[in-house]
Protein backbone atom coordinates (compact mmCIF):
# COMPACT_ATOMS: atom_id res chain seq x y z
CA UNK A 1 0.00 0.00 0.00
CA UNK A 2 2.83 2.38 0.84
CA UNK A 3 4.52 1.65 -2.47
CA UNK A 4 1.24 2.20 -4.36
CA UNK A 5 0.60 5.47 -2.51
CA UNK A 6 4.13 6.67 -3.28
CA UNK A 7 3.71 5.76 -6.93
CA UNK A 8 0.44 7.69 -7.16
CA UNK A 9 1.99 10.67 -5.37
CA UNK A 10 4.94 10.68 -7.79
CA UNK A 11 2.60 10.60 -10.77
CA UNK A 12 0.55 13.48 -9.42
CA UNK A 13 3.69 15.49 -8.64
CA UNK A 14 4.98 14.93 -12.18
CA UNK A 15 1.73 16.54 -13.42
CA UNK A 16 1.76 19.51 -11.09
CA UNK A 17 1.29 21.97 -13.96
CA UNK A 18 -1.87 20.19 -15.10
CA UNK A 19 -3.04 19.85 -11.50
CA UNK A 20 -2.56 23.57 -10.97
CA UNK A 21 -4.68 24.28 -14.05
CA UNK A 22 -7.45 22.03 -12.71
CA UNK A 23 -7.43 23.93 -9.41
CA UNK A 24 -7.51 27.32 -11.16
CA UNK A 25 -10.36 26.30 -13.45
CA UNK A 26 -12.40 25.03 -10.50
CA UNK A 27 -11.82 28.19 -8.46
CA UNK A 28 -12.56 30.45 -11.44
CA UNK A 29 -15.84 28.70 -12.29
CA UNK A 30 -17.02 28.75 -8.68
CA UNK A 31 -16.06 32.39 -8.13
CA UNK A 32 -17.63 33.50 -11.42
CA UNK A 33 -20.94 31.87 -10.52
CA UNK A 34 -20.97 33.42 -7.02
CA UNK A 35 -20.17 36.90 -8.37
CA UNK A 36 -22.68 36.68 -11.24
CA UNK A 37 -25.39 35.54 -8.86
CA UNK A 38 -24.58 38.30 -6.39
CA UNK A 39 -24.86 40.88 -9.19
CA UNK A 40 -28.20 39.36 -10.32
CA UNK A 41 -27.00 38.87 -13.88
CA UNK A 42 -29.59 37.37 -16.21
CA UNK A 43 -27.56 34.29 -17.22
CA UNK A 44 -24.73 33.43 -14.75
CA UNK A 45 -23.99 30.49 -17.07
CA UNK A 46 -22.11 32.75 -19.47
CA UNK A 47 -19.94 34.14 -16.70
CA UNK A 48 -18.99 30.60 -15.68
CA UNK A 49 -18.30 29.48 -19.26
CA UNK A 50 -16.20 32.57 -19.93
CA UNK A 51 -14.12 31.94 -16.81
CA UNK A 52 -13.44 28.41 -18.08
CA UNK A 53 -12.38 29.71 -21.49
CA UNK A 54 -9.94 32.36 -20.25
CA UNK A 55 -8.32 30.27 -17.50
CA UNK A 56 -5.43 28.71 -19.41
CA UNK A 57 -2.23 26.77 -18.75
CA UNK A 58 -0.14 29.92 -18.35
CA UNK A 59 -0.71 33.57 -17.48
CA UNK A 60 0.40 34.60 -20.98
CA UNK A 61 -2.14 32.30 -22.60
CA UNK A 62 -4.86 33.58 -20.24
CA UNK A 63 -4.05 37.16 -21.27
CA UNK A 64 -4.49 36.31 -24.95
CA UNK A 65 -7.69 34.31 -24.36
CA UNK A 66 -9.17 37.16 -22.31
CA UNK A 67 -8.28 39.80 -24.89
CA UNK A 68 -9.64 37.77 -27.81
CA UNK A 69 -12.84 36.76 -26.04
CA UNK A 70 -13.59 40.27 -24.80
CA UNK A 71 -12.95 41.83 -28.23
CA UNK A 72 -15.20 39.26 -29.88
CA UNK A 73 -17.91 39.67 -27.28
CA UNK A 74 -18.00 43.46 -27.38
CA UNK A 75 -17.89 43.50 -31.18
CA UNK A 76 -20.62 40.87 -31.47
CA UNK A 77 -22.79 42.62 -28.88
CA UNK A 78 -22.53 45.95 -30.68
CA UNK A 79 -23.26 44.43 -34.09
CA UNK A 80 -26.06 42.15 -32.92
CA UNK A 81 -27.64 44.85 -30.77
CA UNK A 82 -27.50 47.38 -33.61
CA UNK A 83 -29.26 45.01 -35.99
CA UNK A 84 -31.94 44.15 -33.44
CA UNK A 85 -32.62 47.82 -32.61
CA UNK A 86 -32.36 49.29 -36.11
CA UNK A 87 -34.29 46.55 -37.93
CA UNK A 88 -37.44 45.64 -35.99
CA UNK A 89 -39.18 42.37 -36.79
CA UNK A 90 -42.64 40.96 -36.15
CA UNK A 91 -42.54 37.40 -37.56
CA UNK A 92 -40.43 34.29 -37.48
CA UNK A 93 -39.45 34.80 -41.13
CA UNK A 94 -38.18 38.30 -40.42
CA UNK A 95 -36.25 37.02 -37.38
CA UNK A 96 -34.71 34.34 -39.58
CA UNK A 97 -33.59 37.02 -42.02
CA UNK A 98 -31.99 39.02 -39.19
CA UNK A 99 -30.25 35.87 -38.01
CA UNK A 100 -28.69 35.39 -41.44
CA UNK A 101 -27.69 39.06 -41.50
CA UNK A 102 -26.08 38.71 -38.08
CA UNK A 103 -24.26 35.42 -38.63
CA UNK A 104 -22.94 35.65 -42.19
CA UNK A 105 -20.68 38.74 -41.89
CA UNK A 106 -19.35 37.81 -38.45
CA UNK A 107 -18.67 34.22 -39.52
CA UNK A 108 -16.68 35.59 -42.47
CA UNK A 109 -14.69 37.88 -40.16
CA UNK A 110 -14.04 35.00 -37.75
CA UNK A 111 -12.82 32.83 -40.63
CA UNK A 112 -10.25 35.52 -41.44
CA UNK A 113 -9.36 36.21 -37.79
CA UNK A 114 -10.14 33.17 -35.57
CA UNK A 115 -9.48 35.21 -32.41
CA UNK A 116 -12.89 36.88 -33.01
CA UNK A 117 -14.89 33.63 -32.93
CA UNK A 118 -16.87 34.87 -29.92
CA UNK A 119 -18.40 37.68 -32.00
CA UNK A 120 -20.72 35.36 -33.93
CA UNK A 121 -21.93 33.57 -30.80
CA UNK A 122 -22.54 36.85 -28.99
CA UNK A 123 -24.50 38.38 -31.86
CA UNK A 124 -26.78 35.32 -31.99
CA UNK A 125 -27.35 35.44 -28.22
CA UNK A 126 -28.12 39.17 -28.28
CA UNK A 127 -30.55 38.62 -31.13
CA UNK A 128 -32.40 35.54 -29.86
CA UNK A 129 -32.44 35.86 -26.06
CA UNK A 130 -34.95 38.77 -26.12
CA UNK A 131 -37.40 36.54 -28.01
CA UNK A 132 -37.22 34.00 -25.17
CA UNK A 133 -37.40 36.41 -22.23
CA UNK A 134 -39.31 39.27 -23.88
CA UNK A 135 -36.44 41.59 -23.10
CA UNK A 136 -35.11 44.66 -24.87
CA UNK A 137 -32.30 43.96 -27.43
CA UNK A 138 -30.13 46.72 -25.95
CA UNK A 139 -30.56 45.27 -22.47
CA UNK A 140 -29.68 41.85 -23.87
CA UNK A 141 -26.43 43.22 -25.31
CA UNK A 142 -25.55 44.90 -22.00
CA UNK A 143 -26.32 41.71 -20.08
CA UNK A 144 -24.14 39.64 -22.41
CA UNK A 145 -21.16 42.00 -22.08
CA UNK A 146 -21.63 42.15 -18.30
CA UNK A 147 -21.74 38.36 -17.96
CA UNK A 148 -18.66 37.87 -20.10
CA UNK A 149 -16.81 40.66 -18.32
CA UNK A 150 -17.44 39.05 -14.93
CA UNK A 151 -16.23 35.69 -16.21
CA UNK A 152 -13.19 37.13 -17.98
CA UNK A 153 -12.06 39.27 -15.06
CA UNK A 154 -12.62 36.43 -12.61
CA UNK A 155 -10.70 33.93 -14.74
CA UNK A 156 -7.83 36.36 -15.30
CA UNK A 157 -7.53 37.23 -11.60
CA UNK A 158 -7.56 33.55 -10.66
CA UNK A 159 -4.80 32.93 -13.21
CA UNK A 160 -2.72 35.63 -11.51
CA UNK A 161 -3.40 34.67 -7.90
CA UNK A 162 -4.13 30.93 -7.62
CA UNK A 163 -1.10 28.71 -8.26
CA UNK A 164 0.02 30.98 -11.12
CA UNK A 165 1.91 29.23 -13.91
CA UNK A 166 4.36 31.35 -15.89
CA UNK A 167 5.13 30.52 -19.52
CA UNK A 168 8.78 31.33 -18.83
CA UNK A 169 8.99 28.28 -16.59
CA UNK A 170 7.03 26.17 -19.06
CA UNK A 171 9.38 27.09 -21.88
CA UNK A 172 12.29 25.65 -19.89
CA UNK A 173 10.53 22.29 -19.64
CA UNK A 174 9.37 22.35 -23.27
CA UNK A 175 12.80 23.24 -24.64
CA UNK A 176 14.43 20.60 -22.43
CA UNK A 177 12.07 17.91 -23.67
CA UNK A 178 12.72 18.92 -27.28
CA UNK A 179 16.49 18.73 -26.78
CA UNK A 180 16.07 15.22 -25.40
CA UNK A 181 14.02 14.21 -28.46
CA UNK A 182 16.73 15.65 -30.73
CA UNK A 183 19.40 13.72 -28.80
CA UNK A 184 17.49 10.45 -29.19
CA UNK A 185 16.92 11.05 -32.90
CA UNK A 186 20.55 12.04 -33.50
CA UNK A 187 21.85 8.88 -31.85
CA UNK A 188 19.54 6.67 -33.88
CA UNK A 189 20.21 8.47 -37.17
CA UNK A 190 23.96 7.92 -37.02
CA UNK A 191 23.32 4.18 -36.93
CA UNK A 192 21.97 4.48 -40.46
CA UNK A 193 25.49 5.13 -41.75
CA UNK A 194 26.18 1.42 -41.42
CA UNK A 195 22.85 -0.07 -42.55
CA UNK A 196 20.89 2.72 -44.27
CA UNK A 197 17.14 3.20 -43.87
CA UNK A 198 14.04 4.07 -45.86
CA UNK A 199 12.08 7.30 -45.61
CA UNK A 200 9.33 5.75 -43.48
CA UNK A 201 11.89 4.70 -40.86
CA UNK A 202 13.42 8.18 -41.05
CA UNK A 203 10.05 9.79 -40.34
CA UNK A 204 9.40 7.45 -37.42
CA UNK A 205 12.69 8.41 -35.79
CA UNK A 206 11.89 12.10 -36.04
CA UNK A 207 8.26 11.66 -35.06
CA UNK A 208 7.23 14.05 -32.34
CA UNK A 209 10.00 16.63 -32.84
CA UNK A 210 7.90 18.77 -35.19
CA UNK A 211 4.88 18.68 -32.88
CA UNK A 212 7.05 19.55 -29.88
CA UNK A 213 8.56 22.44 -31.86
CA UNK A 214 5.09 23.88 -32.56
CA UNK A 215 4.28 23.69 -28.86
CA UNK A 216 7.57 25.36 -27.93
CA UNK A 217 6.92 28.26 -30.31
CA UNK A 218 3.43 28.75 -28.84
CA UNK A 219 4.85 28.77 -25.31
CA UNK A 220 7.52 31.24 -26.40
CA UNK A 221 4.84 33.63 -27.68
CA UNK A 222 3.05 33.37 -24.33
CA UNK A 223 6.29 34.06 -22.45
CA UNK A 224 6.93 37.17 -24.54
CA UNK A 225 3.37 38.32 -23.88
CA UNK A 226 4.02 38.01 -20.14
CA UNK A 227 7.29 39.93 -20.47
CA UNK A 228 5.57 42.69 -22.43
CA UNK A 229 2.97 42.99 -19.67
CA UNK A 230 5.76 42.95 -17.04
CA UNK A 231 4.25 39.85 -15.44
CA UNK A 232 7.49 37.89 -15.57
CA UNK A 233 11.17 38.46 -16.18
CA UNK A 234 13.94 36.46 -17.72
CA UNK A 235 15.98 36.23 -20.91
CA UNK A 236 14.53 36.89 -24.33
CA UNK A 237 13.02 33.62 -25.57
CA UNK A 238 13.94 34.31 -29.20
CA UNK A 239 17.57 33.06 -29.12
CA UNK A 240 16.57 29.84 -27.35
CA UNK A 241 13.75 29.10 -29.81
CA UNK A 242 15.90 29.87 -32.85
CA UNK A 243 18.77 27.71 -31.62
CA UNK A 244 16.53 24.73 -30.92
CA UNK A 245 14.87 25.16 -34.32
CA UNK A 246 18.26 25.15 -36.07
CA UNK A 247 19.25 22.00 -34.18
CA UNK A 248 16.06 20.38 -35.38
CA UNK A 249 16.99 21.34 -38.96
CA UNK A 250 20.44 19.82 -38.41
CA UNK A 251 18.83 16.53 -37.41
CA UNK A 252 16.64 16.61 -40.52
CA UNK A 253 19.69 17.16 -42.76
CA UNK A 254 21.68 14.45 -41.02
CA UNK A 255 18.74 12.09 -41.42
CA UNK A 256 18.69 12.67 -45.18
CA UNK A 257 22.43 12.05 -45.33
CA UNK A 258 22.13 8.70 -43.56
CA UNK A 259 19.53 7.09 -45.83
CA UNK A 260 22.33 5.47 -47.87
CA UNK A 261 25.03 3.61 -45.86
CA UNK A 262 28.68 4.52 -46.23
CA UNK A 263 30.98 2.22 -48.21
CA UNK A 264 32.39 -0.61 -46.09
CA UNK A 265 35.99 0.65 -46.13
CA UNK A 266 34.83 4.15 -45.15
CA UNK A 267 32.72 2.70 -42.35
CA UNK A 268 35.78 1.00 -40.90
CA UNK A 269 37.74 4.24 -40.90
CA UNK A 270 34.96 6.42 -39.48
CA UNK A 271 33.23 4.00 -37.09
CA UNK A 272 35.13 5.01 -33.95
CA UNK A 273 35.08 8.82 -34.46
CA UNK A 274 31.41 8.76 -35.49
CA UNK A 275 30.51 6.70 -32.44
CA UNK A 276 32.30 9.21 -30.25
CA UNK A 277 30.53 12.11 -31.97
CA UNK A 278 27.15 10.48 -31.40
CA UNK A 279 27.85 9.75 -27.75
CA UNK A 280 29.30 13.16 -26.91
CA UNK A 281 26.71 15.28 -28.74
CA UNK A 282 23.79 13.28 -27.34
CA UNK A 283 25.24 13.63 -23.84
CA UNK A 284 25.71 17.38 -24.30
CA UNK A 285 22.11 17.80 -25.50
CA UNK A 286 20.74 15.85 -22.54
CA UNK A 287 22.95 17.77 -20.10
CA UNK A 288 21.80 21.06 -21.62
CA UNK A 289 18.19 19.90 -21.19
CA UNK A 290 18.83 19.14 -17.52
CA UNK A 291 20.51 22.54 -17.07
CA UNK A 292 17.49 24.31 -18.57
CA UNK A 293 15.12 22.51 -16.23
CA UNK A 294 17.09 23.26 -13.07
CA UNK A 295 18.64 26.61 -13.97
CA UNK A 296 22.11 25.12 -13.46
CA UNK A 297 25.15 26.24 -15.43
CA UNK A 298 25.67 25.14 -19.01
CA UNK A 299 27.41 21.75 -19.40
CA UNK A 300 31.01 21.69 -20.70
CA UNK A 301 31.13 21.81 -24.48
CA UNK A 302 34.85 21.03 -24.85
CA UNK A 303 34.24 17.27 -25.45
CA UNK A 304 32.05 18.22 -28.43
CA UNK A 305 34.89 20.28 -29.94
CA UNK A 306 37.33 17.41 -29.49
CA UNK A 307 35.02 14.72 -30.90
CA UNK A 308 34.11 16.74 -34.00
CA UNK A 309 37.73 17.68 -34.63
CA UNK A 310 38.71 14.02 -34.42
CA UNK A 311 35.97 13.17 -36.90
CA UNK A 312 37.08 15.99 -39.23
CA UNK A 313 40.64 14.65 -39.17
CA UNK A 314 39.36 11.15 -39.98
CA UNK A 315 37.29 12.52 -42.89
CA UNK A 316 40.31 14.40 -44.22
CA UNK A 317 42.32 11.16 -44.11
CA UNK A 318 39.55 9.30 -45.97
CA UNK A 319 39.50 11.93 -48.70
CA UNK A 320 43.28 12.04 -48.88
CA UNK A 321 43.41 8.27 -49.40
CA UNK A 322 40.81 8.51 -52.18
CA UNK A 323 38.25 6.20 -50.57
CA UNK A 324 35.33 8.30 -51.82
CA UNK A 325 36.47 8.62 -55.44
CA UNK A 326 35.08 5.29 -56.54
CA UNK A 327 31.83 5.57 -54.61
CA UNK A 328 28.52 6.18 -56.44
CA UNK A 329 27.58 9.81 -56.86
CA UNK A 330 24.64 9.54 -54.45
CA UNK A 331 26.82 8.04 -51.75
CA UNK A 332 29.55 10.66 -52.17
CA UNK A 333 26.98 13.45 -52.11
CA UNK A 334 25.51 12.22 -48.83
CA UNK A 335 28.99 11.73 -47.37
CA UNK A 336 29.85 15.39 -47.91
CA UNK A 337 26.35 16.47 -46.80
CA UNK A 338 26.91 14.66 -43.51
CA UNK A 339 30.15 16.55 -42.92
CA UNK A 340 28.49 19.88 -43.72
CA UNK A 341 25.53 19.08 -41.43
CA UNK A 342 27.83 18.20 -38.54
CA UNK A 343 29.73 21.46 -39.02
CA UNK A 344 26.45 23.39 -38.89
CA UNK A 345 25.38 21.42 -35.83
CA UNK A 346 28.70 22.27 -34.17
CA UNK A 347 27.98 25.99 -34.58
CA UNK A 348 24.46 25.58 -33.27
CA UNK A 349 25.65 23.59 -30.27
CA UNK A 350 27.99 26.48 -29.45
CA UNK A 351 24.96 28.79 -29.63
CA UNK A 352 23.06 26.40 -27.36
CA UNK A 353 25.92 26.51 -24.87
CA UNK A 354 25.70 30.30 -24.80
CA UNK A 355 21.89 30.38 -24.57
CA UNK A 356 21.73 27.85 -21.74
CA UNK A 357 24.33 29.95 -19.93
CA UNK A 358 22.13 33.03 -20.30
CA UNK A 359 19.13 31.24 -18.85
CA UNK A 360 21.12 29.81 -15.96
CA UNK A 361 22.63 33.23 -15.18
CA UNK A 362 19.13 34.72 -15.01
CA UNK A 363 18.09 31.96 -12.60
CA UNK A 364 21.18 32.55 -10.47
CA UNK A 365 20.69 36.32 -10.38
CA UNK A 366 17.04 36.12 -9.35
CA UNK A 367 17.66 35.17 -5.66
CA UNK A 368 20.28 37.91 -5.45
CA UNK A 369 17.81 40.51 -6.69
CA UNK A 370 15.18 39.33 -4.24
CA UNK A 371 17.69 39.51 -1.39
CA UNK A 372 18.68 43.04 -2.41
CA UNK A 373 15.04 44.14 -2.49
CA UNK A 374 14.29 42.62 0.91
CA UNK A 375 17.40 44.19 2.38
Amino acid sequence: MMALAKQMFDRIRSRKTQLGLAVRVTVAATAAYVIATALHLLLPLWAVLTSLIVTQMSVGRSLKATRDYMLGTVGGAIYGGTIAVMIPYSSEAELLGLLVLAVAPLAFVAAINPSLNAATVTAVIVLLVPTMHHADPLASAIDRVSEVSVGAITGLMVSFLVLPSRAVQQIRASAARLLELIADAFTELLKGLTRGRDNDALHRIQDGIGTAMVGLNATGAEAERERAARLSSGPDTGPLLRTVLRLRHDVVMIGRATVVPLPADVQIRLAAPLSEVGTVIAQFLRSAAAALRTGAGAPPIHPVHVALQTYADAVAAVRRDGLIRGAPGDTAERFFALGFSLEQMHQNLCDLDRVVGEWSEAAADKPARVADQSG
